[in-house]
């Protein structure tokens, strides 16, 4: 008999609560600059993007807010910084339509989530309208009402 596996996932972190807050209108991946302990954190699984948020300055992208935890084995040489800013690689034309976006359209860029993507730390972004609290409450039904829907099904 043959087992089912999953395939590991590449997710690193996901950002449910941008969902919840925000219409994501299009999403974007962005590379990202790292240090070598950033990475090793990564690979263990110490970062949380809640609280993070994306930064438009001198027409660069920065992730601000962003938590990844030292690892207890870190250097001695290196004093790390859990939530420096960091740096998003991507296209010239993809960042300046992303700052017309911000600029002209009051929308804003919240981080979706973090994974691998052939062997490298990727950020997808996604260009966001906020919620206002009757839409919040609309998710809010929705989701309870699938959830009921799946246990109607599953018990009968």
């Amino acid at each position: 008999m043959a087992k089912n596996k999953k395939a590991p996932s590449n997710t690193i972190a996901s950002n449910k609560k941008a969902r919840f807050d925000f219409f994501i209108e299009e999403d974007f991946e962005a590379g990202m600059v790292l240090e070598g302990w950033e990475v090793k954190s990564m690979r263990a699984g110490l970062v949380q993007l809640k609280e993070s948020y994306v930064n438009i300055h001198r027409g660069e992208l920065f992730l601000h807010g962003a938590h990844i935890s030292p690892l207890i084995s870190a250097s001695t040489h290196v004093s790390p910084d859990p939530v420096r800013s960091r740096k998003l690689l991507m296209k010239r034309y993809e960042i300046g339509r992303l700052i017309g976006q911000v600029e002209r359209d009051g929308y804003t860029i919240a981080p979706l989530s973090l994974y691998w993507a052939r062997g490298r730390a990727k950020l997808k972004i996604g260009l966001a309208k906020g919620k206002k609290q009757h839409d919040k409450r609309a998710s809010i039904k929705d989701r309870d009402w699938k959830r009921d829907q799946q246990r109607i099904m599953k018990g009968g």
